[in-house]
């Protein structure tokens, strides 16, 4: 999962800046065993995209899929597993992410919508459970 983040075309970080946020292979490990809040995509046993979520805040705030599997549907399946994991516990799910972001327009083409700026070009946007 950490090399998949670190390698990404969107949201580009490198593995110093991230272990600098906190966010190493041990962490989310960490986060992974202590409540079920992840999911990886794989092609031929290889992870080549991930999804995290916050259970208790209805965050989806990680999703990355390696460039070379982008346009797969490989982030929409993602993305629909952690709305089926939020919603069994909130109405409303959110999410944070960069305006002009393939992300971004993602998750509007799934029916994330309420937009709010945040500042610094990043939108938060909420889906409603159905």
């Amino acid at each position: 999962m950490f090399k998949v983040r670190a390698s990404v075309g969107e949201n580009t970080m490198t593995p110093a800046e991230l272990s600098a946020i906190g966010i190493t292979p041990e962490a989310i490990a960490l986060a992974v065993e202590s409540a079920p809040c992840a999911w990886v995509a794989t092609v031929d046993e290889e992870v080549v995209g991930f999804a995290m979520v916050d259970l208790d805040s209805a965050c989806l705030f990680a999703l990355f899929v390696l460039p070379e599997y982008e346009g797969r549907g490989i982030g929409t399946r993602l993305t629909k597993t952690c709305e089926l994991a939020l919603f069994q516990q909130h109405s409303t799910a959110w999410l944070e992410t960069a305006n002009g972001s393939r992300a971004a327009q993602l998750y509007r083409h799934l029916g994330w919508g309420n937009e709010s700026e945040m500042g610094g070009g990043d939108i938060r946007l909420e889906k409603q459970r159905a």
